[in-house]
């Protein structure tokens, strides 16, 4: 199953340690997503990505059910709107549908703000580029895979 997983095929070439955990049916909640992979809300990273402009996204992740502070991504980026990706934006910039996104292994570089929660627990799930599938991994490899990216308070 790896080598059909992109985030697993980036993680196996820059030779990371992770597992992957296949949900056997759609979770009913974010919570009953945790669960069933042993963890606790808050090690869950979601992959949001927005809009600047027609064609340009950023991405931001959070740890956990939280809401995202709009007002600090703005200030992040130096702007002063932003939207939601649709769907079909969020398929077309990524190449992974709603659901699935993921950080790692994305077919074009977009611009990562990942709010410091991300880090704060040792081990995280993040999407794996395939529905159903989440990548688990220590919050530092994921880290050391995205590289330089901006880390800060994106959180309410």
């Amino acid at each position: 199953m790896p080598e059909s997983i992109p985030a697993a095929q980036m993680l196996d070439r820059l030779g990371l340690p992770y597992r992957l955990f296949e949900h056997v049916k759609p979770p009913d909640s974010f919570e009953g997503a945790a669960r069933e992979r042993g963890q606790s809300a808050d090690q869950i990273v979601r992959s949001i990505l927005f809009r600047l402009t027609e064609q340009q996204f950023v991405m931001v992740l959070m740890a956990g059910p939280g809401q995202v502070s709009w007002k600090s991504i703005r200030a992040a980026l130096g702007v002063s709107r932003i939207s939601m990706a649709s769907e079909a934006e969020v398929l077309a910039a990524t190449g992974f549908v709603r659901g699935a996104v993921t950080p790692l292994g994305l077919p074009h570089p977009i611009r990562i703000l990942a709010d410091e929660s991300v880090f704060s627990q040792a081990e995280i799930s993040i999407g794996s580029g395939v529905r159903g599938v989440a990548v688990i991994l220590k919050s530092t490899d994921l880290q050391s895979a995205l590289g330089q990216i901006e880390v800060g308070k994106f959180a309410v």
